[in-house]
């Protein structure tokens, strides 16, 4: 048996439909779909963390002078450097002083890891009162290689160590360790001895005389 649904519902036309239709109540706190979807793409925007900045640690320190023995200023901070090092003394640093005897340079955070550090060393004689600052000793511990007015072929004199007042010929030079190979003019027999820049003076170049 077939019943005609169709024709016992015609006289209901779509526009009686639509109009007949009732919204359903909308819950509160309840979102619509447009708005699911909002959100939807906004979690999956990929946010990028910012790089985390790295601050340079900027450590305090003095710079002291330390009077040592003369012609012995490498042993002594050899000593120093030593006992820093087994004892793990907070020193940043210790330099040689370029062409100055007698003192050596040590950068401390205080006087008392100063004093620790060069307490009871042999040829160390005490830590002068004042501190210096880098920009004072720069061209000291750090000499400039283009203010060497040394070449070689130059006579030179000797004005320290072992060798002093000997005169030689200089036959090579090495500005990055502020140093000279030089032969004794004197000498029997010639040997190449290498010297510190600090300890020679030019009296003769060659050039000059031709």
């Amino acid at each position: 048996m077939e019943f005609g649904l169709e024709e016992e519902f015609d006289y209901l036309d779509d526009k009686e439909l639509e109009e007949n239709v009732v919204e359903a109540p909308k819950i509160k706190g309840a979102k619509s779909s447009q708005e699911l979807e909002i959100e939807k793409e906004k979690e999956e925007v990929v946010v990028e963390k910012p790089e985390e900045v790295v601050e340079e640690v900027k450590y305090d320190s003095l710079i002291y002078v330390l009077k040592v023995t003369t012609n012995k200023e490498d042993k002594a901070l050899e000593m120093i450097w030593d006992k820093v090092l087994k004892k793990d003394i907070g020193i940043y640093a210790i330099a040689r002083p370029h062409g100055i005897r007698g003192y050596v340079f040590l950068e401390s955070p205080d006087k008392e890891h100063a004093e620790e550090a060069a307490y009871n060393l042999p040829y160390v004689k005490g830590i002068l009162p004042v501190t210096v600052t880098y920009e004072e000793i720069s061209q000291m511990v750090e000499p400039m290689a283009s203010e060497v007015n040394i070449v070689k072929n130059d006579v030179v004199e000797i004005i320290g160590g072992p060798f002093k007042k000997e005169k030689a010929k200089v036959t090579r030079v090495d500005k990055l360790k502020g140093e000279v190979v030089i032969s004794l003019l004197n000498a029997a027999v010639p040997i190449p001895v290498t010297i510190k820049l600090d300890n020679i003076r030019v009296i003769r170049r060659e050039d000059l005389e031709e």
